[in-house]
């Protein structure tokens, strides 16, 4: 799944293409007709990302969209070309066409319905709106744990798998550790560590955690510490890898002792 820096770079590269423009907007897989029909022809005023959230926004109108596991985005300058694979919705400016496949949500949301969706959302530590006091006091208050906290977007919007760990690794905070247990300097660390890698993740369009390094010339450009690694960087230690919410964490057990 793409974590909040794919959104909200995806909003920065769309923007140019669309904002400003009357669009010709379309469901080439034709699963998306209805609301399509709803956006086709009005102006595009704006385009937000809220954590792993986009909104397209048409005036009183929004198309969101979430890509969960399988969706993505193509872009391309005009003319355009065929649809390629299963198009959910195709959004054509007078200079470029935005195709995107495969989205978990892709609905049209009045203004309430796009208020109500934001508000459930938690700060976005991308947004320079993003409040992390709001995140602070669900964390402090909880008895789960802080690897599952970072995690839920309705406390923290943008960190995803890979993030999580690697930030609590380069906090030295064990997974574990219980949100009412951590204190404040500490998630004051992580807040502000994952505001600096996920704007470098924005700029470089690649997850880098690993200081002083460029992006990888790996398929997705990748330059991680321990995710999915079998030994530490810093002490050379095994990384144990655990579930979190069905989702793999890793940690090491001599860098994060477990609380």
């Amino acid at each position: 799944m793409p974590e909040g820096h794919t959104i909200h770079r995806a909003a920065r590269d769309q923007r140019p293409m669309l904002v400003g423009q009357a669009l010709d907007v379309s469901s080439p897989q034709g699963r998306f007709m209805a609301g399509a029909a709803r956006l086709d022809g009005r102006r595009c005023t704006g385009i937000d990302a809220h954590g792993k959230h986009l909104l397209y926004r048409f005036g009183e109108l929004s198309l969101h969209i979430h890509l969960g596991l399988f969706g993505r985005f193509r872009c391309a300058r005009r003319p355009a070309a065929e649809p390629k694979g299963e198009v959910r919705v195709r959004m054509m400016s007078g200079t470029h066409t935005v195709d995107i496949n495969g989205p978990n949500s892709c609905e049209v949301l009045d203004t309430g319905g796009a208020a109500a969706l934001v508000s459930r959302i938690g700060p976005d530590v991308l947004r320079a709106d993003a409040d992390p006091e709001r995140a602070w006091q669900r964390i402090s208050r909880s008895r789960a744990s802080i690897g599952q906290l970072i995690m839920d977007q309705s406390v923290m919007a943008g960190i995803g798998n890979i993030y999580r760990s690697e930030i609590l690794w380069r906090q030295r905070i064990h997974p574990d550790r219980p949100g009412s247990l951590l204190p404040r300097e500490a998630f004051d660390r992580i807040w502000a560590d994952a505001v600096s890698l996920l704007t470098l993740g924005v700029k470089s369009n690649a997850i880098i955690t690993v200081d002083g390094m460029k992006k990888s010339k790996s398929r997705y450009g990748e330059r991680v510490n321990i995710f999915a690694k079998d030994a530490c960087p810093a002490c050379g230690g095994p990384i144990t890898a655990f579930e979190i919410a069905g989702r793999r964490a890793f940690a090491c057990t001599a860098c994060q002792p477990k609380p």
